[in-house]
Formats: structure tokens, C-alpha cells, sequence
């Protein structure tokens, strides 16, 4: 009809377009069906009474209740008419089994209408009881049921297929019967289901479709075997009720509501079987029709934290969390102010004939500039302090903390990079829940022995447990609500799998994922959030891909890996944790990259008691406590971190670990950059050996953290023994031989290549009695010494770093410490260069430009200083203080300020066991010509680019993994009040 047409209809009378749609709110379905048909205009009328006529039609259907029931009721759907529309076909399927004639679809649908015969059922209808009305019924006749209560003695078959229909308002029609049916299909609605004296079981099917429409099961179960389906909807399952589905193809359960259940509400179990009945094909079509596509929802984690889309790859925000605004909050401030040092040390004291040339000042601001410079820009290290082509400063360089952090990816975004999630996410197999509500129960889904099953924006509350998938069993969770169960949300064990992605898991009282025993789940975008226990805990062999979801808020760690678990964890934000972001303990393992990690309250990451995991390129930042705490006995490569703005130290490393850091940012932490501190104590080593502090006090409860990951295993073993699996986590462990098979092993911790920058107390802050190598750093602008060496009876290599503009000097070795200096640049320190009280060597050093002293010895045992050069701004080149015993031969000493009255060589008179051979002393003259400028050269200023000479690559090994080959007993310092802030909390 052309558009003039179109406005001579509307126009017919001269109706307002408002008193049409008076008008035709009136008109039942088929006669809106017909308007519809009329022209265009008509068409867009009748479409615009969505919330009004088609909204009570909708509500009107007595075989229908609210679309979004019984979840969110409240909630209106995108369309009333859709929803109409959806139901109406969802209501035809148990009869597209009919015989398909040659003619057409539309004599196949008036034969229909005319062969198929009604009966009734009840008081004065024409049969009394349900077993005589299908003793006579015919194919695809319809049972109507009047209200009463129907009850049968013995079971009943369906042997033609029936349509069994209750009048009235539902709960007046109730069956205490048992049924079995043996034909193709049935329907049935409006029925209550109540268990006969006999058999619990009120239906059953084993190869044949039932559909069930708005009934209601009370204490009875639906049982359905293979190749049987089953398609409920709008049903409720209660006071015990359940549906047991063993090897189904496909089953489709659409807003049903299941709530007081004795075991499971839904049990899928075993494979799906080969031979597939007739109405899979269109189960699966319908399922597909919902949701309309993969990406994220309105509801999703992803939608609620940015409303714009971004490319594929990492995305990058800016950072809600800047400096001042944490400072703010805290209270703290970049100055490690409430840092004591004990045994009387200060990072800041000072020798008397330092002090003279102060000229009694004690600040560390400098009073001397250097007249003879030296330049040393162009050392190993210097491109980490150089300006990006973009005008950007790196980390090592700038004074500003990083702004920016990476994003978790959208849901789509992690599908595009992984084709075996995708193909979950569009499978449809066996059992399919959506939009259903599991509560106030002991279960909600149960699968086991290879079942298969597919939950999308289901709500889950107030059970034991919302899902557990057990004995290869595929799981697809897709927008689902799962919240204050008293176990673990979702638990998964003996190598279950599927996609976990999307959903809202919070409140929960354990962990709200529970992956144990060679469980492969993938893991993706979800919520995880305000657990009374763990956000996430992987134990006993337990693996999966834990990718891009929010992990906040638990009272535990956001993360938790134990038992040998082995997880890969990446592109998550884990923060505002009440305990560690990511802990790592008895011999967990995992791969923790591109997280984002901060303002937990302890550690960002926690790793303990054989714990080693990977932990790359990860943001670490903003926490209450430290950044990276390596506990006793704790292993792993932490590489390519970003470690700032924590209120404790950047990394803090306890007594008997093996941590292996490459490549990290260390910047902005207001306490030290990087802690080993551990002191010797022989007489706690077995008290301490089964102990870490704060085991008896997290929480506040008196439960610890290890302890609480023992008790979520222990107390699994009360909720679920019933089941008859086996809880003893230790027969399933792999062997140390076996796990590190493939790594080459180290038996020293090692610190290399780091940037320890603008930490508010000591860089790197050293105090153990085990062997360290430090090799390749850059430690600059730390409001303390750079290196401070206070305890170690082991020997520590510091060698090929770069110590530059820090506050209070250097690198300072106190006494009875064995220390090797070789081949460090130590540059313009507002200090010494180096103090050294302990026994070593000191050689190949490049010393320039530091404010006090270059070299200053005192006490020495055993001291050998051998080509360095040296140039002071004040004070001495090399000063011998005290009964000192060693070689001085073949330095360099430069002149650095005319005004500098100290010898560049001293040695104190009484010292005779010291041998001084070979050291060249440069002083410009005082002509009026200038001499040449000074210059660092053969070789160029230290650290070299290279290793310098009697350092190989095989004595001092990078980039290796860590096994833990020998062990030193030590203990954590008693108090640790100058240790980490993570015992300061506790």
C-alpha cells in the first residue's frame, strides 16, 4: 500500500493516534494478529502497545508467568510481544514430532486441529480418575485435569503422546503419581507433582521428549535418561525436589526455581549417549536463540567498569589511584619516617671528620659542587634514566609514580585470542539451566563422570554449594549470580573443565572458585568479590586460566595457590583484598603475569613455604603493606614487575628463600625498595620451622591464612565425604624431581637487572645470614643508601650496579659481613660512596661525585681495594680508619673541589697490617691554563655494558628458574619492627 493509502486508513473517522490504541487494546490475540496484516501504520501502531495490551496478554497466559521470573520478576523484559512470541513457540515443541505430510505445512496444521480430541478429568467429567482417561486417549489428544487430587496406586504409563493440562490457578491440580513415559513426547502443565507412597521419582523418561509447563514438584524428582530430553519451564522445584539427568544429549530448563533441596537441585551425570531422539534438534535451536551473542552484557564485570570499546590487545587506563590521593587516604607519606634500624646503625650517620667538613650540618642537601667533573652519564645503565622518544621518562627516571595500568580484556576480546573458549561458549551440550533460581539448599548443580552442562544468567543463593563439577565433567557458566553459599561457590576437581565466564560470585562463605585435583577450568571476566574466605584457590594439582576478571573485597587472598596447584593467572585486577592480593603457598606454583594488584592490606603478592610460582610483568601497587613478600622457604622468578606506591617495602624477602628478580620496576615504596631480612637464630629454628607470623591472627579470628586454606580443605571433607571421593591432597603431589625437571637450578637468591628507584628508606636493604647475588641494578633516588649490607655471613656479590643520587650514600657494609664489590658505578650520592666495615673485596668500582667520602674502611678484618677510581666532592678519595688489614693498590684517585683539604689517600697512622702499592693520585694545577677534563675511559664509565672482566655468564647466571638445593636455617628477626609492614600489621 503506498503511503497515501497508509494515511486515508489511519484517517478513517479522524482518530487520534492515542484513542486507536484505547481501541485496540481491546482486541484479543488473533485479532491483533490480523491488524497487524492492515498496512504499515497499523503494524507500528499495534507493535506500540508493548506495555499494555501485549504486556497483559503475556501475564493473561495461564501457562506463563513473568519472563524474568523467578529471578529478577521485577525486572521488565526488552519486549512483552517477544516474550509472547518465545513462549508460544517454546510451547509447540513436543509436537513437532507430528508425521510431516507431502502437501503443505498448512493442511499439516488443520489436520492437527481437527483429529485431536479434548478430555476431562474430574468430579461429574467424563472420567473420574487420570488412569482411565489415558486409558482411551489417541495421539496428541489433550487431558484436561479439573481441580482435585489425583492419585494413583500403582505406576502409570503414557504409551501415546498426551498433552495433560490442570484448570484453574496452580496447586488445584495435584498428582500423586509415578509416570513413566513410553512414547516420543508429552506435555504437561499446570500440575503440582507430589511423591507417592511407593517411589519418590513422580516422572521418568528414557528415550522419549517431556515438555513441563508451569508445574510445580514437591519432594519428588524428575529423572531422565538417554536419549530422552526434557524441557521444563516456568516450573518449581521445591521441599527437596530435584531432576536427575544421566547420559542426556540435551535438556533445556528455562526460569525454573529451585529451592530446599536434600542433595543437588540438578544432577547431570555421565556421558552424553551417541543416539540422539528427535527433539535435540530443536532444543538446540531454541537454546541458541538466547543469549543473542557472546559480548558482554548490560550486567557483565567488564560493562560496569568502561563504557567504551576498546582494540584487541591489553587495554590501559588511567589509574583511579594516583599518589597523592593514596597518601591522602593513608596517611602515609614517600618518607619512611617510622623506620628504626636496630643495633644502634643509622642510615644516616656520619664519621667526625665527615661531619668537620660539613661545617655541623647534618642535613644531606650538598654543600660542595664538584669544580673538576667527571662525566660518567654514559655508563651500562644509563638508557633506563634517558628520556623515551615519546618525551616520556621511564620508571627508573621519573619522580612521578606510574599513571597508567593495564585493563582486564572484554569478554569477546578473550574469545577472539581463544578458539577453545569460543567453542564453549557456543556449545550445546547436555543439560542447559537459564535464568533459573537455586536457593536455600544444600546443591544447585552436581556434575559428574564426564556430564556436560550450560548455565546462563541463573542466580544461586543461600545453598552449601552453587556448582560442583566433578570426574571429567565439562562446565559453561555464562552471566550467572552466585552468592552467600556457605562452602565454596563453584567447585571444581578430578580434571573437570569449561568456561566460567561473566558471572557475579560474591559473599560467599569459602572460596568463591574451589579448583582441585588436575581441574582445567577457564576462567573469565567474572566478579569475584566479598568473600568471607579466598576469592580464588587452586590446590592439589589443580590448574586453569584465570584471565581478565575484578577479584576484590575477600577477607582472604584474592588468588590462592597450595598443594601443588599450577595455575595461569593473567590480565585480572585483584584489589582492595583484606588479606594478600595473591598468595602462594606449600608448594604452589602458577604462571602470574599482566595482574594488576593493589590496595590489598597485605603482601600484593605472597609467596611461602616452597612456594614458586612465575610472576611477570604484573602490577603491583597502592598496597597497606609490602608489594612482594618471598616468605620462608619461598622460591619463583619474579620478573618485568612494576612495584610502586606501597605503604611497606617494594619487596620484602624473608629468611631460607630462593627468589630469583629480574627486570622489576621497584619504585615509590615509602618504606625499602627491596628487604632481605633475616638474622641467624639457631635456638628458634624448630620452634619457627612450621611457622610464619601472623599464622595465629588473620582475620581476627584466630584462624591464619595458611590455616584457613588447611581448613577449606578439611572442612570440603565433611561437606562432601558423603560422595566418596578422597581428600588426601598429599598422595596426589608431584615429585621435586619431576617439577623441576626442565629448570635449571640455583642454590643462591638473585637480584638482577632491577630499578630500585625513589623508595622512602634504604634501596636495597640487606640482612641475612645466606648468600646473595646482586648483579646488573640500578638503585637511584631512594631517600636512604642505595645498598645497605647489615648482616651477612654468607657471602654477597654486589656487582656490575649502578647506585646513583640516593639521599644518604652509597653503600654501606657493616660489621662481620662478607661483601664483593666489582665493577658498580656509584655516582653523586648525597653521602659516602662506600662505607665498608666487613671483610671483602672492593674492586673495579667507579666512585665519582658522592658528597662525602669515595672509599671509607674502618675495622676491617680483610679488606682488598684494587682498581677503582675514585673522585670525592669532599672528604677523602680512600680513607683507612681503624685497625684495618688488606691491600690498597693500583686506584685512581681525582681531585674533586680546591676547596677539599683531605688527603685523596688516608690511612690512619696506627695501621700497620695494610699494604698500599700502585695508586695514582690527578689533581689539576693551578696555572691558567686548563688542564684536559677528566674522563672515565678503558674502560667508559662503570657499570659496563658487558660483563666486566673475571665475570662470566656461567658464574653469575640470569634468566635461570630456582630449586631450592641447599638450606640455611634462619629465622625472621624477633618483632620485626624494622622489617616489613606486613608484621607490623600483624
Amino acid at each position: 500500500m503506498s503511503p497515501a493509502g497508509e494515511r486515508d486508513v489511519m484517517e478513517v473517522g479522524s482518530l487520534p493516534v492515542e484513542l486507536w490504541r484505547v481501541i485496540l487494546a481491546y482486541l484479543p490475540l488473533p485479532d491483533l494478529g490480523r491488524c497487524c496484516q492492515v498496512c504499515r501504520a497499523w503494524r507500528e501502531l499495534v507493535l506500540s502497545l508493548d506495555n499494555t495490551r501485549w504486556r497483559q496478554l503475556c501475564l493473561g497466559c495461564p501457562e506463563c508467568r513473568h519472563p524474568n521470573w523467578p529471578s529478577q520478576p521485577q525486572r521488565e523484559p526488552p519486549s512483552w510481544r517477544e516474550a509472547l512470541k518465545q513462549h508460544a513457540l517454546a510451547t509447540r515443541t513436543w509436537t513437532r514430532n507430528l508425521p510431516e505430510l507431502q502437501s503443505s505445512a498448512c493442511l499439516l496444521f488443520l489436520r492437527r486441529r481437527k483429529d485431536r480430541r479434548v478430555w476431562h478429568v474430574g468430579s461429574g467429567c467424563e472420567f473420574e480418575t487420570l488412569r482411565g482417561a489415558l486409558g482411551v486417549v489417541g495421539p496428541y489428544d489433550r487431558v484436561v485435569l479439573h481441580p482435585g487430587v489425583y492419585e494413583e496406586q500403582a505406576e502409570v504409563a503414557l504409551k501415546v503422546p498426551v498433552e495433560l493440562v490442570g484448570v484453574g490457578r496452580l496447586g488445584e491440580v495435584a498428582l500423586l503419581v509415578c509416570m513413566e513415559q513410553q512414547c516420543p513426547t508429552a506435555r504437561l502443565c499446570n500440575l503440582v507433582f507430589m511423591p507417592t507412597w511407593f517411589s519418590t521419582v513422580v516422572y521418568k523418561t528414557s528415550w522419549g521428549h517431556i515438555q513441563l509447563d508451569n508445574c510445580n514438584f514437591e519432594g519428588a524428582q524428575l529423572q531422565v535418561r538417554g536419549p530422552g530430553t526434557c524441557q521444563a519451564r516456568f516450573c518449581s522445584f521445591s521441599q527437596g525436589s530435584s531432576a536427575h539427568l544421566l547420559g542426556v544429549a540435551l535438556s533445556l530448563f528455562d526460569s525454573c526455581d529451585f529451592s530446599g533441596s536434600d542433595t543437588a537441585s540438578v544432577t547431570v551425570e555421565g556421558p552424553s549417549v551417541s543416539e540422539r531422539n528427535w527433539a535435540c534438534k530443536y532444543l538446540a535451536a531454541l537454546a541458541r536463540t538466547f543469549p543473542p551473542g557472546f559480548g558482554s552484557s548490560p550486567n557483565s564485570p567488564q560493562a560496569a567498569s568502561t563504557g567504551e570499546q576498546h582494540p584487541a590487545g591489553r587495554n590501559v587506563r588511567k589509574d583511579h589511584v594516583n599518589m597523592e590521593d593514596w597518601k591522602r587516604r593513608t596517611g602515609g607519606d614517600a618518607v619512611c619516617h617510622g623506620t628504626v634500624i636496630e643495633d644502634g646503625w643509622s642510615d644516616g650517620d656520619r664519621s667526625e671528620e665527615e661531619d668537620e667538613n660539613r661545617d655541623g650540618t647534618n642535613d644531606t642537601k650538598k654543600t660542595f659542587t664538584l669544580v673538576y667533573k667527571i662525566p660518567c652519564e654514559h655508563h651500562g645503565l644509563s638508557h633506563l634514566l634517558k628520556p623515551r622518544t615519546d618525551g616520556s621518562l621511564p620508571p627508573a627516571s621519573s619522580p612521578a609514580p606510574p599513571s597508567v595500568t593495564p585493563e582486564p580484556l572484554t569478554f569477546q576480546q578473550e574469545l577472539d585470542r581463544d578458539p577453545e573458549a569460543q567453542i564453549l561458549a557456543a556449545s550445546t551440550h547436555g543439560c542447559i539451566l537459564r535464568r533459573c533460581l537455586f536457593r536455600d539448599g544444600k546443591g544447585g548443580v552436581h556434575l559428574s563422570n564426564y556430564g556436560q552442562a550450560r548455565l546462563e544468567e541463573n542466580v544461586f543463593r543461600g545453598l552449601n554449594y552453587a556448582v560442583r563439577c566433578i570426574q571429567n565433567s565439562t562446565i559453561v557458566m555464562l552471566r550467572n549470580e552466585v552468592c552467600e553459599c556457605r562452602a565454596s561457590g563453584v567447585f571444581l576437581r578430578l580434571s573437570a573443565q569449561g568456561l566460567i565466564a561473566e558471572n557475579n560470585i560474591h559473599s560467599n562463605g569459602e572460596a568463591g572458585l574451589d579448583i582441585r585435583k588436575g581441574a582445567n577450568p577457564t576462567i573469565l571476566c567474572n566478579k569475584i568479590h566479598s568473600g568471607l574466605r579466598s576469592g580464588v584457590v587452586v590446590l592439589g594439582n589443580g590448574r586453569g586460566s584465570i584471565r581478565s576478571n575484578l577479584i576484590y573485597n575477600n577477607k582472604e587472598a584474592g588468588v590462592y595457590i597450595l598443594f601443588s596447584g599450577n595455575p595461569v593467572v593473567s590480565g585480572n585486577q585483584i584489589f582492595q583484598g583484606q588479606a594478600a592480593g595473591i598468595a602462594i603457598n606449600e608448594n604452589g606454583r602458577g604462571m602470574i603475569k599482566e595482574n594488576v594488584i593493589r590496595e590489598n592490606q597485605w603482601g600484593g603478592v605472597d609467596i611461602r613455604r616452597g612456594g614458586d610460582p612465575i610472576l611477570k610483568n604484573n602490577h603491583i601497587c597502592y598496597g597497606y603493606s609490602d608489594g612482594v613478600v618471598v616468605g620462608e622457604r619461598g622460591r619463583g622468578l619474579i620478573e618485568g614487575n612494576h612495584v610502586y606506591c606501597n605503604k611497606g617495602c617494594g619487596v620484602w624477602v624473608m629468611s631460607s628463600s630462593l627468589p630469583q628478580l629480574l627486570g622489576n620496576y621497584i619504585t615509590h615504596n615509602c618504606m625499602y625498595g627491596l628487604a632481605v631480612f633475616c638474622r641467624k637464630d639457631p635456638e628458634n629454628i624448630e620452634a619457627r620451622e612450621g611457622n610464619w607470623p601472623g599464622q595465629e591472627g588473620i582475620g581476627g579470628d584466630g584462624s591464619g591464612e595458611r590455616r584457613g586454606v588447611e581448613g577449606e580443605g578439611r572442612e570440603g571433607q565433611e561437606n562432601f565425604n558423603e560422595e566418596g571421593e578422597l581428600f588426601a591432597w598429599e598422595s596426589d603431589l608431584d615429585s621435586e624431581d619431576e617439577r623441576h625437571s626442565a629448570r635449571r637450578s640455583i642454590s643462591v637468591a638473585l637480584v638482577e637487572s632491577n630499578c630500585v628507584s625513589y623508595n622512602g628508606a634504604v634501596g636495597l636493604y640487606v640482612k641475612s645470614s645466606e648468600a646473595m647475588n646482586v648483579f646488573a641494578n640500578l638503585v637511584n633516588n631512594n631517600r636512604g643508601p642505595g645498598i645497605a649490607v647489615l648482616q651477612s655471613s654468607q657471602l654477597t656479590r654486589l656487582a656490575t650496579n649502578c647506585i646513583l643520587d640516593n639521599e644518604r650514600g652509597g653503600v654501606t657494609v657493616e660489621k662481620d659481613c662478607r661483601v664483593e664489590l666489582r665493577g658498580n658505578g656509584i655516582y653523586e650520592n648525597s653521602g659516602f660512596g662506600v662505607r665498608f666495615i666487613g671483610s671483602g673485596q672492593i674492586v673495579e668500582n667507579d666512585v665519582v661525585g658522592n658528597q662525602g667520602y669515595g672509599i671509607q674502611v674502618s675495622a676491617s678484618p680483610d679488606i682488598k681495594i684494587m682498581r677503582n677510581r675514585v673522585q670525592p666532592t669532599q672528604g677523602c678519595g680512600i680513607a683507612l680508619l681503624g685497625p684495618v688489614k688488606g691491600v690498597v693498590h693500583d686506584n685512581i684517585l681525582f681531585q674533586g673541589h680546591p676547596g677539599n683539604k683531605k688527603i685523596l689517600l688516608h690511612m690512619d697512622p696506627d695501621i700497620e697490617s695494610c699494604v698500599l702499592r700502585n695508586n695514582s693520585f690527578l689533581r689539576h694545577n693551578n696555572s691558567c691554563t686548563p688542564g684536559p677534563s677528566w674522563i672515565l675511559e678503558n674502560p667508559p664509565p662503570r657499570p659496563l655494558a658487558t660483563s666486566p672482566a673475571g665475570i662470566s655468564s656461567s658464574q653469575y647466571p640470569s634468566g635461570l628458574g630456582i630449586s631450592m638445593s641447599t638450606r640455611v636455617g634462619a629465622t625472621v628477626e624477633s618483632g620485626c619492627h624494622n622489617g616489613s609492614m606486613f608484621c607490623s600489621i600483624l
